[in-house]
């Protein structure tokens, strides 16, 4: 089982709902935080590192003494990573996606891949959780390739929950990719409601099943509870705006820890999810049959 919590814009509580979900279950559980620009999940865990690892992404190198300036390269590459002017091609790295291409197009074989650091994937071990996550070296302006590679350290044989970034750009998309599950987490105000719509569209594009956590219940009005009745989109569970849960979050503790009452509501959410996504692998198994009659 792999679940991708998110949200439509940042501060919803979105880290908060995966750390303590991944803490409830008293199964070895794989928590990736995938919120590379700015990973918290750490905070909320103390625990042992367990190494790190450097990630790159392979980006053109180009011989002077080959090149003729044909401009192949340029004119293959969609993002404008690379250019030449009738001379030596100039090369932005910051732009380079890393495909590849211009190395397979230039027809003098004058440019080969060299490895460029974009960031870090550190390890760390807190009780039954162990935790990836990613975290972007400053100036790097492309996260997907580093989330890519958090992803690939997912583990068939235990759940996995996945902190995606805030909002419905790229790396959201990256993160959301072949998830069982997405977990929205939203507040109940104007601002919280527009972006939750925004997620639900991407979330519904992607066809991925997904349901809607609503935090700090109480601060605004019940207009989330009115869309998501209208959308027919399950709500799964409600955490109140209490002052006892926002002073243990201010202190780094989990609310699970904090007030062990959660423990269960937490477990009953994992348990909500699991047979929602079971139902959505039993639906597209039935329609596929009846396509094939």
């Amino acid at each position: 089982m792999i679940l991708a919590v998110a949200s439509g814009k940042g501060g919803t509580g979105k880290t908060t709902v995966s750390v303590n979900l991944a803490r409830s279950l008293d199964v070895e559980t794989q928590l990736l935080d995938c919120d590379v620009e700015e990973p918290n999940g750490y905070l909320f865990l103390d625990g042992e590192a367990g190494g790190s690892q450097e990630v790159t992404i392979p980006v053109p190198l180009v011989d002077a003494a080959l090149c003729d300036g044909c401009n192949a390269c340029g004119k293959f590459c969609e993002y404008n990573a690379i250019v030449s002017f009738g001379k030596i091609p100039v090369l932005f790295p910051e732009m380079c996606h890393g495909c590849g291409g211009c190395m397979k197009v230039c027809p003098r074989r004058a440019i080969q891949e060299t490895d460029k650091r974009i960031g870090v994937i550190e390890t760390m071990r807190s009780g039954n959780i162990t935790l990836d996550y990613g975290l972007l070296d400053v100036g790097v302006a492309m996260a997907p390739p580093l989330i890519r590679a958090v992803k690939k350290r997912i583990r068939n044989n235990t759940p996995v929950i996945l902190d995606a970034p805030p909002g419905t750009s790229c790396p959201v998309i990256a993160a959301l990719r072949d998830v069982d599950f997405v977990l929205l987490v939203t507040e109940p105000t104007p601002f919280g409601l527009h972006d939750l719509r925004l997620a639900v569209d991407v979330t519904r594009e992607m066809a991925i099943p997904f349901g809607v956590v609503i935090n700090r219940l109480g601060i605004g009005d019940e207009r989330t509870h009115d869309f998501c009745r209208k959308e027919n989109i399950p709500i799964l569970m409600e955490i109140p705006d209490d002052r006892g849960i926002a002073e243990a979050y201010s202190r780094g503790e989990l609310i699970v820890d904090a007030y062990p009452e959660y423990r269960n509501l937490f477990q009953q959410l994992f348990g909500r999810i699991l047979r929602l996504a079971q139902q959505n692998v039993t639906d597209d198994t039935s329609e596929r049959r009846s396509n094939a009659r």
